[in-house]
């Protein structure tokens, strides 16, 4: 028998807010943390935006002697993995280390160190090249320092799957504990994309908006979307079987349901036309769980307000739900964050355990108008109601289709 998996504790860094609570304020403010490109000259640049943190201090989260041997996208996870472990108080004096698992990812690690390390060997030849050049720039190294840092000895993984990484983590996370590996994880996402080369990158690809205006620059399933806005941040989650947060008496946020993946075996960017790859996720996730379809009220979408995404996801939607598609909320946390790519399915996780919490979804800010097929409630109002189950989406480059489910807790 599969055991029961719940949140007990949260931790994020975003660009509306570093903290779960001041995130979750920024979602009620319906604040949006896009700004002109601070980290670098843009001007050159065909997307001048971006979702950067504000007022990250790394020596605020951890000393500074390990914050020089980390790029920023695990300083971001090491600060978030250490607030959702205060939050869950989980004492690692009390815990058998081997049965504490880590399973944060990033999808593509430091492009700063990857900046920074091919100028000094074109300039100044290979034996210039810093010795710690690959520790810091491979993507792993997010898992591996939040283990260091907090002594987490079990199952360590770092899961790659683009912007699906950090579905990907919590859901691998929730496998380990329902099956008996571990009895705690450590899961989520951290990325720190936002540099010449990474908006260089995506503003080829032509996947990023070129909006000028920071409340019409990330717009899911307007018709005058036209592509998404780079963030970056964190998002960390303690998942614990049941019985084992019970026994410590942890305070229990919400119950991991279920997870479905899929690939479209289709294309290395776009999601495949008929939503095909996308709407099976989904659906795994609700057998997985145990909840009929007809029984979700709410999708947290990958939404990134690409022309392509959101109308395949909008046929996903259609395609595993029929009829009552039209019943059910959908909205994009990206309208006010930013795509944190590996960190996103992370940190909208954290937002479907709030929504769940509060009884509140929000509204996908900036929605004015859509087009055509995308006649679904995309919630251009925010809505006080009963949340019992949540589902969140994410999709990433490649293929890659993941989706988890949570819901209150009852036992």
């Amino acid at each position: 028998m599969k055991r029961r998996v719940v949140v007990t504790g949260m931790g994020a860094i975003t660009p509306i807010g570093i903290g779960v609570e001041a995130f979750w304020e920024g979602i009620l403010q319906e604040r949006v943390g896009f700004a002109p490109i601070s980290k670098f000259d843009a001007k050159a640049y065909k997307c001048s935006l971006a979702a950067e943190v504000k007022d990250f201090a790394p020596e605020r989260y951890m000393d500074k002697k390990a914050a020089r041997r980390m790029e920023l996208f695990c300083q971001y996870a090491v600060a978030a993995a250490g607030e959702a472990l205060a939050d869950a108080a989980l004492d690692m004096e009390k815990e058998d280390a081997y049965r504490v698992g880590c399973f944060v990812g990033s999808g593509v690690g430091s492009l700063q160190a990857m900046e920074r390390e091919c100028g000094r060997l074109s300039e100044k030849g290979p034996s210039r090249v810093g010795p710690l050049f690959v520790p810091l720039m491979i993507s792993n190294m997010a898992a591996g320092n939040v283990s260091i840092a907090y002594g987490l000895k079990g199952k360590s993984l770092n899961v790659a799957t683009a912007c699906a990484t950090g579905t990907n983590s919590i859901g691998e996370a929730f496998r380990s504990i329902q099956y008996g590996e571990t009895d705690v994880c450590v899961a989520g996402g951290a990325e720190a994309a936002v540099s010449p080369i990474g908006i260089a990158g995506f503003a080829a690809l032509t996947a990023l908006s070129d909006s000028t205006d920071p409340h019409r620059c990330s717009i899911p399933f307007d018709k005058d979307r036209s592509g998404f806005v780079m963030g970056e941040g964190s998002g960390i989650v303690v998942l614990e079987e049941l019985e084992h947060a019970r026994a410590r008496g942890a305070h229990i946020y919400a119950e991991v349901l279920g997870y479905g993946c899929t690939s479209d075996a289709y294309h290395i960017t776009s999601p495949a036309e008929d939503g095909a790859g996308a709407a099976a996720a989904m659906l795994n996730a609700l057998k997985d769980g145990g909840v009929e379809p007809e029984a979700l009220s709410y999708i947290n979408a990958h939404g990134t307000a690409t022309h392509h995404n959101d109308l395949f996801e909008t046929r996903a939607v259609k395609l595993a739900f029929g009829d009552h598609a039209k019943e059910i909320r959908i909205n994009s946390t990206k309208s006010m964050i930013g795509h944190l790519l590996g960190a996103a399915g992370a940190v909208e996780f954290i937002d479907c355990v709030k929504e769940i919490q509060e009884g509140f979804i929000h509204r996908t800010v900036g929605l004015q108008e859509t087009e055509g097929e995308m006649d679904l409630d995309y919630c251009k109002e925010s809505h006080r109601e009963e949340v019992p189950y949540a589902l969140s989406n994410s999709l990433g480059f490649g293929g890659h289709n993941a989706s988890i489910l949570l819901g209150r807790t009852e036992y």
